[in-house]
């Protein structure tokens, strides 16, 4: 056989298993097998079936700091939630207090439950991040996910939900000398207890007038 012929058909053969071995779907085809995981369906959901109607079960934040200062680890172990074995651990938490100083990422509070030396915390109302809200409920099961790419933008997606849906209304009304209430979640450090400067994620703010 001629050189050059033997050359067609081996490009031929090459070209023919090459056409058999590669084929095309259309993305929406391929979204659809994979069954993509809806981070932000699961958040709106979790916020609305879980952690709204969770938020009565928030521990008091003054009396909370009272028991961290005399009894630390019961206060951890009676309400903090945490995904493993360590010193972090995330609180659902709830207070009332006077607007004292409001800047552009926080409003600082002075609370008014607790008893003497309640403290100051800290209002976030620019840096929203972390998984302080997703954790501190208790309610949702890590085990329930397949990586942790889907758990962490479940925490991506609730971050966003405060920034749209909590903070606006809040910030841009709020005064100092305002009296307001609050519910949100906190993150501390067994290991590092740091009890003067609090910064809470919100969930729930309200404004109460003078």
């Amino acid at each position: 056989m001629p050189k050059p012929i033997r050359y067609l058909l081996y490009v031929a053969v090459i070209a023919l298993l090459a056409y058999n071995s590669v084929y095309f779907k259309k993305l929406d085809e391929v979204k659809a097998g994979t069954g993509a995981f809806d981070a932000a369906g699961y958040a709106k959901d979790f916020w609305a079936k879980k952690l709204m109607p969770g938020l009565p079960k928030a521990v008091e934040l003054g009396a909370l700091t009272a028991q961290l200062k005399t009894e630390k680890d019961k206060a951890f172990e009676q309400h903090s939630h945490a995904l493993g074995i360590g010193n972090i651990g995330y609180f659902l938490v709830k207070g009332k207090g006077t607007v004292t100083d409001v800047s552009e990422n926080e409003v600082s509070v002075a609370l008014s439950v607790g008893g003497e030396g309640a403290g100051n915390v800290r209002i976030a109302t620019e840096y929203i991040f972390g998984n302080a809200v997703r954790d501190a409920s208790g309610a949702i099961d890590i085990n329930a996910f397949t990586n942790s790419m889907d758990f962490n933008n479940v925490s991506a997606e609730i971050n966003k939900l405060i920034r749209k849906k909590v903070i606006p209304p809040f910030k841009s009304n709020v005064q100092k000398g305002d009296r307001v209430a609050f519910h949100g979640a906190i993150e501390l450090n067994r290991g590092h207890l740091q009890l003067n400067s609090i910064e809470i994620i919100p969930v729930s703010l309200q404004i109460e007038k003078p």
